[in-house]
Protein backbone atom coordinates (compact mmCIF):
# COMPACT_ATOMS: atom_id res chain seq x y z
CA UNK A 1 0.00 0.00 0.00
CA UNK A 2 1.30 3.32 -1.11
CA UNK A 3 0.71 6.81 -1.51
CA UNK A 4 2.09 8.24 -4.75
CA UNK A 5 1.87 12.48 -4.79
CA UNK A 6 2.37 13.02 -8.30
CA UNK A 7 5.01 15.94 -9.44
CA UNK A 8 2.89 17.90 -11.20
CA UNK A 9 5.39 21.09 -10.99
CA UNK A 10 7.66 20.71 -13.94
CA UNK A 11 4.76 19.72 -16.16
CA UNK A 12 2.37 22.87 -14.96
CA UNK A 13 5.20 24.99 -15.80
CA UNK A 14 5.82 23.63 -18.99
CA UNK A 15 2.19 24.06 -19.72
CA UNK A 16 2.20 27.77 -18.70
CA UNK A 17 5.32 28.52 -21.09
CA UNK A 18 3.74 26.63 -23.86
CA UNK A 19 2.38 27.86 -26.86
CA UNK A 20 -1.42 27.84 -26.57
CA UNK A 21 -2.44 25.33 -28.80
CA UNK A 22 0.17 22.76 -27.30
CA UNK A 23 -1.55 23.12 -23.61
CA UNK A 24 -4.01 21.10 -24.01
CA UNK A 25 -2.48 18.07 -24.44
CA UNK A 26 0.22 18.53 -22.40
CA UNK A 27 -2.24 18.59 -19.73
CA UNK A 28 -3.95 15.54 -20.47
CA UNK A 29 -0.46 13.90 -20.19
CA UNK A 30 -0.14 14.88 -16.87
CA UNK A 31 -3.44 14.08 -15.44
CA UNK A 32 -3.36 10.57 -17.83
CA UNK A 33 -1.54 8.76 -14.12
CA UNK A 34 -5.05 10.07 -12.74
CA UNK A 35 -7.17 9.56 -15.16
CA UNK A 36 -9.05 6.49 -12.93
CA UNK A 37 -10.56 8.82 -10.40
CA UNK A 38 -13.23 9.80 -13.44
CA UNK A 39 -13.49 6.00 -14.03
CA UNK A 40 -17.19 6.75 -13.30
CA UNK A 41 -18.31 8.66 -15.75
CA UNK A 42 -20.24 8.09 -18.89
CA UNK A 43 -18.14 7.60 -21.99
CA UNK A 44 -14.41 8.68 -23.09
CA UNK A 45 -13.41 11.50 -20.47
CA UNK A 46 -11.53 14.75 -21.68
CA UNK A 47 -9.17 15.23 -19.45
CA UNK A 48 -8.73 18.65 -20.25
CA UNK A 49 -12.26 19.56 -20.08
CA UNK A 50 -12.57 18.08 -16.69
CA UNK A 51 -9.66 20.40 -15.96
CA UNK A 52 -11.21 23.50 -16.56
CA UNK A 53 -14.74 21.82 -14.76
CA UNK A 54 -12.77 21.60 -11.42
CA UNK A 55 -11.24 25.17 -11.61
CA UNK A 56 -8.17 24.33 -12.75
CA UNK A 57 -5.68 26.39 -13.89
CA UNK A 58 -6.32 28.19 -17.49
CA UNK A 59 -4.87 27.22 -20.53
CA UNK A 60 -5.87 30.52 -22.57
CA UNK A 61 -4.65 33.43 -20.57
CA UNK A 62 -3.35 34.53 -16.91
CA UNK A 63 -0.31 32.84 -17.67
CA UNK A 64 2.21 35.04 -15.61
CA UNK A 65 -0.20 35.25 -12.79
CA UNK A 66 0.09 31.81 -12.82
CA UNK A 67 3.25 31.27 -12.96
CA UNK A 68 3.74 33.49 -10.28
CA UNK A 69 1.42 31.36 -7.97
CA UNK A 70 2.93 28.26 -8.89
CA UNK A 71 6.10 29.36 -7.98
CA UNK A 72 4.74 29.88 -4.45
CA UNK A 73 3.50 26.60 -4.07
CA UNK A 74 6.97 25.04 -5.31
CA UNK A 75 9.10 27.96 -2.54
CA UNK A 76 6.25 26.13 0.68
CA UNK A 77 7.49 22.70 -0.38
CA UNK A 78 4.37 21.78 -1.40
CA UNK A 79 4.14 18.58 -3.04
CA UNK A 80 6.56 16.96 -0.46
CA UNK A 81 4.71 18.42 2.58
CA UNK A 82 1.75 16.65 0.79
CA UNK A 83 3.38 13.28 0.94
CA UNK A 84 4.78 13.62 4.16
CA UNK A 85 1.73 14.89 5.42
CA UNK A 86 -0.37 11.96 3.68
CA UNK A 87 2.15 8.93 4.67
CA UNK A 88 1.91 10.03 8.50
CA UNK A 89 -1.82 10.39 8.64
CA UNK A 90 -2.16 6.84 6.78
CA UNK A 91 0.35 5.13 9.44
CA UNK A 92 -2.07 6.62 12.42
CA UNK A 93 -5.26 5.47 10.63
CA UNK A 94 -4.00 1.66 10.09
CA UNK A 95 -2.74 1.82 13.79
CA UNK A 96 -6.72 2.20 14.88
CA UNK A 97 -8.26 0.20 12.69
CA UNK A 98 -5.36 -2.57 11.46
CA UNK A 99 -8.25 -4.52 9.79
CA UNK A 100 -8.40 -1.50 7.32
CA UNK A 101 -8.02 -2.19 3.41
CA UNK A 102 -5.41 0.51 1.72
CA UNK A 103 -5.58 0.67 -1.86
CA UNK A 104 -2.70 2.16 -4.24
CA UNK A 105 -3.09 6.08 -3.92
CA UNK A 106 -2.23 8.81 -6.90
CA UNK A 107 -2.49 11.95 -5.78
CA UNK A 108 -2.68 15.04 -8.21
CA UNK A 109 -2.13 18.22 -6.80
CA UNK A 110 -2.96 20.86 -9.15
CA UNK A 111 -2.70 24.95 -9.62
CA UNK A 112 -6.38 27.09 -9.83
CA UNK A 113 -7.81 29.41 -11.86
CA UNK A 114 -7.07 32.97 -10.88
CA UNK A 115 -10.31 33.87 -13.48
CA UNK A 116 -12.94 31.66 -11.99
CA UNK A 117 -14.69 33.79 -9.33
CA UNK A 118 -16.10 30.98 -7.71
CA UNK A 119 -13.14 29.32 -6.45
CA UNK A 120 -11.46 32.13 -5.85
CA UNK A 121 -14.26 34.21 -3.77
CA UNK A 122 -17.18 31.53 -1.81
CA UNK A 123 -14.69 28.66 -2.09
CA UNK A 124 -11.63 30.48 -0.90
CA UNK A 125 -9.19 29.12 -3.37
CA UNK A 126 -9.52 25.77 -2.88
CA UNK A 127 -11.20 22.51 -4.68
CA UNK A 128 -10.26 18.78 -3.55
CA UNK A 129 -12.08 15.20 -4.01
CA UNK A 130 -11.05 12.14 -2.48
CA UNK A 131 -14.39 10.24 -2.73
CA UNK A 132 -13.01 7.36 -5.35
CA UNK A 133 -11.07 4.61 -4.11
CA UNK A 134 -7.32 5.06 -5.39
CA UNK A 135 -6.89 8.83 -5.97
CA UNK A 136 -6.83 12.32 -4.60
CA UNK A 137 -7.29 15.46 -6.16
CA UNK A 138 -5.57 18.94 -4.69
CA UNK A 139 -6.38 22.49 -6.26
CA UNK A 140 -4.64 25.34 -4.71
CA UNK A 141 -4.24 28.54 -4.76
CA UNK A 142 -1.61 29.50 -3.19
CA UNK A 143 -3.69 32.10 -0.46
CA UNK A 144 -1.69 31.81 2.80
CA UNK A 145 -4.30 30.39 4.72
CA UNK A 146 -4.35 27.59 1.80
CA UNK A 147 -0.56 27.14 2.43
CA UNK A 148 -0.54 26.80 5.91
CA UNK A 149 -3.27 24.61 5.50
CA UNK A 150 -1.92 21.90 2.96
CA UNK A 151 -1.08 18.90 5.26
CA UNK A 152 -4.68 19.21 6.73
CA UNK A 153 -6.42 19.37 3.53
CA UNK A 154 -4.76 16.72 2.22
CA UNK A 155 -5.85 14.53 5.04
CA UNK A 156 -9.26 15.63 5.43
CA UNK A 157 -9.25 13.83 1.76
CA UNK A 158 -7.35 10.66 2.77
CA UNK A 159 -10.41 10.01 5.16
CA UNK A 160 -12.69 10.47 2.05
CA UNK A 161 -10.85 7.77 0.07
CA UNK A 162 -10.44 5.41 3.20
CA UNK A 163 -13.71 5.52 4.24
CA UNK A 164 -15.14 4.48 0.79
CA UNK A 165 -12.76 2.02 -0.28
CA UNK A 166 -13.60 -1.51 -1.15
CA UNK A 167 -14.19 -2.90 2.07
CA UNK A 168 -15.18 0.46 4.12
CA UNK A 169 -18.74 2.11 3.42
CA UNK A 170 -20.77 1.51 0.34
CA UNK A 171 -21.18 4.81 -2.25
CA UNK A 172 -23.99 3.95 -4.01
CA UNK A 173 -24.57 7.75 -6.09
CA UNK A 174 -28.09 7.16 -6.60
CA UNK A 175 -29.10 6.56 -2.77
CA UNK A 176 -26.69 8.24 -0.77
CA UNK A 177 -28.06 10.51 2.02
CA UNK A 178 -26.72 13.98 2.36
CA UNK A 179 -27.03 12.75 5.96
CA UNK A 180 -23.74 10.43 4.99
CA UNK A 181 -21.87 13.15 3.46
CA UNK A 182 -22.55 15.58 5.76
CA UNK A 183 -20.87 13.08 8.14
CA UNK A 184 -18.22 12.41 6.04
CA UNK A 185 -17.27 16.20 6.02
CA UNK A 186 -17.40 16.12 9.99
CA UNK A 187 -15.52 13.10 9.91
CA UNK A 188 -12.83 13.95 7.41
CA UNK A 189 -12.34 16.99 9.34
CA UNK A 190 -12.29 15.41 12.72
CA UNK A 191 -9.51 13.46 11.62
CA UNK A 192 -7.36 16.57 10.15
CA UNK A 193 -8.38 18.24 13.76
CA UNK A 194 -6.45 15.27 15.50
CA UNK A 195 -3.44 15.91 13.43
CA UNK A 196 -2.73 19.41 12.98
CA UNK A 197 -5.32 21.55 15.58
CA UNK A 198 -8.41 22.67 15.44
CA UNK A 199 -7.09 26.30 13.44
CA UNK A 200 -5.52 24.56 10.32
CA UNK A 201 -7.94 21.24 10.70
CA UNK A 202 -11.57 22.42 9.75
CA UNK A 203 -12.65 23.54 6.38
CA UNK A 204 -12.51 26.76 6.24
CA UNK A 205 -15.47 27.22 4.10
CA UNK A 206 -17.46 25.77 7.52
CA UNK A 207 -15.94 27.65 9.79
CA UNK A 208 -18.38 30.50 10.50
CA UNK A 209 -21.59 28.52 10.58
CA UNK A 210 -19.82 26.10 13.57
CA UNK A 211 -22.39 28.00 16.07
CA UNK A 212 -25.09 28.98 14.02
CA UNK A 213 -27.98 26.96 15.34
CA UNK A 214 -30.41 28.13 11.95
CA UNK A 215 -27.91 26.37 9.93
CA UNK A 216 -27.52 23.18 12.21
CA UNK A 217 -31.38 22.89 12.49
CA UNK A 218 -31.89 23.57 8.48
CA UNK A 219 -29.17 20.75 7.37
CA UNK A 220 -30.39 18.68 9.87
CA UNK A 221 -33.89 18.40 8.31
CA UNK A 222 -32.32 17.53 4.73
CA UNK A 223 -30.43 14.79 5.84
CA UNK A 224 -32.32 11.61 4.86
CA UNK A 225 -32.64 13.24 1.67
CA UNK A 226 -31.19 11.10 -1.29
CA UNK A 227 -28.75 11.35 -4.15
CA UNK A 228 -25.78 13.12 -5.00
CA UNK A 229 -27.74 15.67 -7.05
CA UNK A 230 -28.50 17.26 -3.62
CA UNK A 231 -25.36 17.59 -2.32
CA UNK A 232 -24.39 20.98 -3.59
CA UNK A 233 -27.53 22.47 -1.91
CA UNK A 234 -27.27 21.00 1.11
CA UNK A 235 -23.63 20.51 1.75
CA UNK A 236 -21.87 23.14 -0.25
CA UNK A 237 -24.45 25.69 -0.26
CA UNK A 238 -26.66 27.67 -2.51
CA UNK A 239 -23.79 30.06 -4.48
CA UNK A 240 -22.23 26.50 -5.25
CA UNK A 241 -25.67 24.69 -5.98
CA UNK A 242 -26.18 27.60 -8.33
CA UNK A 243 -23.21 26.88 -10.37
CA UNK A 244 -23.85 23.73 -10.96
CA UNK A 245 -27.58 23.80 -11.83
CA UNK A 246 -28.62 22.51 -8.48
CA UNK A 247 -31.81 24.17 -7.02
CA UNK A 248 -30.91 26.40 -3.40
CA UNK A 249 -32.28 25.42 -0.15
CA UNK A 250 -31.29 28.49 1.69
CA UNK A 251 -27.88 27.79 2.76
CA UNK A 252 -24.56 29.86 3.40
CA UNK A 253 -21.55 28.43 1.91
CA UNK A 254 -19.49 25.69 3.52
CA UNK A 255 -23.21 24.69 6.02
CA UNK A 256 -22.71 21.01 5.38
CA UNK A 257 -18.87 20.71 6.86
CA UNK A 258 -19.85 23.24 9.77
CA UNK A 259 -23.21 21.19 10.57
CA UNK A 260 -20.50 17.83 10.00
CA UNK A 261 -18.47 18.95 12.47
CA UNK A 262 -20.88 19.23 14.98
CA UNK A 263 -22.22 15.92 14.59
CA UNK A 264 -19.23 14.48 14.48
CA UNK A 265 -17.74 15.94 17.39
CA UNK A 266 -20.89 15.52 19.26
CA UNK A 267 -20.77 11.56 18.64
CA UNK A 268 -16.79 11.52 19.47
CA UNK A 269 -18.01 12.68 22.94
CA UNK A 270 -20.55 10.70 23.51
CA UNK A 271 -18.25 7.54 22.75
CA UNK A 272 -14.56 8.20 24.02
CA UNK A 273 -13.55 7.23 20.56
CA UNK A 274 -10.80 9.23 18.09
CA UNK A 275 -11.96 10.62 14.67
CA UNK A 276 -9.07 7.51 13.26
CA UNK A 277 -11.62 5.15 15.49
CA UNK A 278 -14.55 6.39 14.03
CA UNK A 279 -13.40 6.11 10.48
CA UNK A 280 -15.70 3.42 9.59
CA UNK A 281 -18.66 4.28 11.61
CA UNK A 282 -22.47 4.13 10.44
CA UNK A 283 -23.74 6.53 9.19
CA UNK A 284 -27.57 6.27 11.35
CA UNK A 285 -24.83 5.04 14.35
CA UNK A 286 -23.40 8.59 14.68
CA UNK A 287 -26.50 10.91 13.63
CA UNK A 288 -28.45 9.51 16.25
CA UNK A 289 -25.83 9.40 18.96
CA UNK A 290 -25.26 13.35 18.05
CA UNK A 291 -28.74 14.58 17.86
CA UNK A 292 -29.36 12.54 21.47
CA UNK A 293 -26.22 14.15 23.10
CA UNK A 294 -27.60 17.69 21.51
CA UNK A 295 -31.14 17.70 22.35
Amino acid sequence: MTIKVLNTYPAMREILRAPRADRSVLLKAMAEPAAGMYRYFPGEVDLAAMHAMSSGFPLDRDEERCLEALEALHDADAWNRVQHALDDALAVQIAATPGLTVPEIIVLMVLGDPGDAHFMGPNLGLSANGSVSGYIYLNFWPYPENLARLEATAVHELNHNLRYSPGGVIWDPATVTVGEQILSEGLADAFARQLYGDELGHTRVGVPHLHDDAVFAKVVSGLEITGMRNFASWVHGDETAARYGGTPVGLPTGAGYAVGNRLVDAYLAATGRTAAEALLADRREVIDTALDRLS
